[in-house]
Formats: C-alpha cells, structure tokens, sequence
C-alpha cells in the first residue's frame, strides 16, 4: 500500500477497527482521550502508520521537536498509528490519527486497505461534539449506524442528519461502499467549559466502547481523572454567577430524548464555527 508503512503484520482475526481523529471530531478532546486509553490498558502495539506528507498542510499541522538526552532533537510530524492488542481474547485494533488537511477519499481509502488486508468484520468510530449540555448531568452518548445488523442490535434509529461532516463520516461512507459494517459513537460535551480534554466525556465513550465491544476495560484511571475535573469545573463555575445561571438554564431544559441521535445540523454547524474561530484564534471576530 503506497501511503502505509508497516513495521510487522499483526497476527490478529476478524479484528474490531477502533478509529478517532483529533480536530473538528474530537469534541473536549474526548475521543481521542478515550482512544489513547483503551490502547495503553489494552497494551496495544503499533504495527503500522499512514506516512503523513500527502494528506496534511503542514503550516497547519506543523510537525514538532522534542529533546532526546537533552541534547539531539527528535522530529516529530503529525502521528496516524494502528495499534494491535487483544483484550478479553477479541482482536482489536486502534486507528489514531488526526483529521487530515486534503485528499481525504485517499486517506479513508489507506484505512479501509489495513481493516481490508487485516479481515475487519467491524469499523467503529469514536467522536465527540460541543453541544448545548449541561456537565451536571450524565454524558450522553449516541450512536449511528448504516448497518441494518447493528441498528437492530443497538436498537437505534438510521440517522436522518444532513450537514457538514467531518472525517468520521467520510470514513463511514467509504467504508459501507466497501460493505464493512461501520458503528458510530459520539459523545456530547459542554460547549462553555474552557477548551482542554473533558474526561467525563472520554469515560462515557470508554464505557460505551465497552459494552459494544464485550471486552474487558478498567476505566478506573479515568473515572478518577473525571472526579478531579468535575471538582474543578464545580468551583470555576460558583465563581462566575452569569455562568452558573446559564448552567441552571440548561438544566432545566434538558429532557429525555433530546440527545437521542446524532448531533443536528445546527449542532454540527455551530461546532464547526466554533472549530474554525479557535483554529483562527479570532477571539469570536
């Protein structure tokens, strides 16, 4: 495969492919939070990586160095690694990566070539969007399907969203051309919490992750991380009345069933301004 580099092929069967992407589908940094743990609890091995210098605008995605010894500097360019690891004896493999800049067809089409070459049986994304949830209650957590096996196993309803979509639903487009069966899990978070990881949200997602997957998973780590910040957002918020106030308004609007699906368009575009005005760094301009 032109754009895959591979250190070893993995001895894995009917792997499940667990993907996140930093950027616009990476709400609180929750998805890829939770990516980044279930492969370190799982002790997953990197065996493979997407060469990144077809698929990202550099000047945006600038690659970084880091100090070795503290003495030779170690380059380091925009990371899109599989992992292999097989918890509760079930194959798995992770797909982090970032959102790429161009040639996103190309792109999903390098994954799909891994999941195809590996005998994936199942694709199952992670995501997180900003949304208008109040953190005093628990995490919602959604999901999405073309697969009518896995809409009927999950009890969902086929997804009526129309919008802008990111790399995830590129990805879950290509991959039911393919005809890989695709899960999608997005988790909601505060949008008026300062930008920075949101480990309640990456919990719900692990749990979720969990349950679809039947395999084993401490979040214990996790959970405690959550506490911490839950205590952290609690007194951020006493200090500022005109937030705690929005906070109660949110409270007291939020019903059963108002998350039960997919973000709505207006969701969607409001994260996605939200996205390019912190990409931008206008200030809201």
């Amino acid at each position: 495969m032109a754009h895959v580099e591979f250190e070893f092929r993995p001895n894995v069967s009917t792997p499940v492919v667990v993907c996140a992407f930093a950027g616009w589908n990476d709400g609180g940094e929750a998805a890829s939070a939770a990516a980044v743990y279930a492969r370190d609890r799982w002790r997953a091995r990197a065996f493979a990586r997407i060469d990144p210098e077809e698929f990202f605008d550099f000047q945006v995605n600038r690659p970084t160095v880091r100090l070795e010894g503290g003495v030779s500097r170690q380059l380091e360019w925009p990371a899109c690694d599989f992992f292999a690891a097989s918890p509760s004896g079930r194959d798995v493999v992770v797909f982090l990566g970032v959102e790429p800049n161009v040639r996103w067809r190309t792109f999903c089409s390098s994954i799909l070539q891994v999941c195809d070459q590996l005998g994936a049986q199942l694709l199952v994304t992670l995501g997180a969007f900003l949304a208008d949830v109040p953190h005093t209650m628990p995490t919602p957590v959604t999901a999405s399907s073309t697969d009518h096996e896995w809409i009927r196993k999950l009890g969902i309803s086929p997804s009526a969203y129309e919008g802008p979509t990111g790399i995830v639903g590129v990805l879950h487009d290509a991959a039911r051309r393919v005809g890989l069966p695709s899960l999608s899990l997005w988790a909601a978070a505060p949008h008026y919490l300062p930008v920075g990881r949101n480990p309640r949200a990456a919990l719900a997602l692990l749990e979720k992750l969990r349950e679809v997957l039947g395999v084993e998973l401490d979040t214990d780590d996790m959970r405690s991380e959550a506490r911490v910040w839950e205590e952290q957002v609690r007194e951020a918020i006493a200090e500022d009345a005109n937030l705690a106030d929005y906070v109660r308004r949110l409270e007291e609007a939020a019903g059963p069933g108002d998350l039960g699906d997919v973000p709505s368009g207006d969701q969607i575009a409001a994260e996605l301004e939200r996205f390019l005005r912190d990409e931008r760094g206008d200030g809201g301009r």
